[in-house]
């Protein structure tokens, strides 16, 4: 079974746009320096779907990937403490979901997004996945 998961970028650092222009060899998300952000990679398996989103700037999500390769140390460091996955973009979402559409859905009170407003990478559950899918036009996700 697939689990489901949030990725946040600051476009300026790292867009959709540059997500995209990756292709197949994906990305790696490297640079995360929060523990529980790193266990959440942890727990990502190949073909795990993510929603990307714009942080700071935009605060919409843009986009989905999917988990291309599972956890590895991240190359930004020698810190043997900080490991990331690679992630490839899937599609683009038709109506970028904002911020404020999910803290106005009840049914996303409990979003990660809506409570952990600050953690990087973030578990989505199934059903908050269908709801934002539903609210991006997502019809084969």
């Amino acid at each position: 079974m697939s689990s489901y998961w949030l990725f946040k970028s600051e476009p300026f650092k790292w867009s959709w746009e540059q997500q995209k222009a990756r292709g197949d060899a994906g990305e790696e998300w490297d640079g995360i320096r929060n523990y529980q952000a790193r266990n959440n990679m942890r727990a990502m398996k190949l073909g795990d779907k993510a929603f990307f989103y714009h942080s700071n700037e935009g605060l919409e999500i843009v986009g989905i990937v999917e988990v291309s390769k599972e956890i590895h140390p991240d190359s930004t460091t020698d810190d043997p403490r900080w490991e990331c996955v690679d992630i490839k973009a899937v599609r683009d979402v038709p109506k970028p979901v904002t911020l404020a559409d999910v803290k106005a859905e009840p049914r996303l009170a409990q979003m990660a997004l809506v409570t952990s407003m600050r953690l990087s990478v973030q578990p989505v559950t199934e059903e908050e996945w269908k709801i934002v899918c539903e609210m991006g036009g997502v019809t084969d996700a």
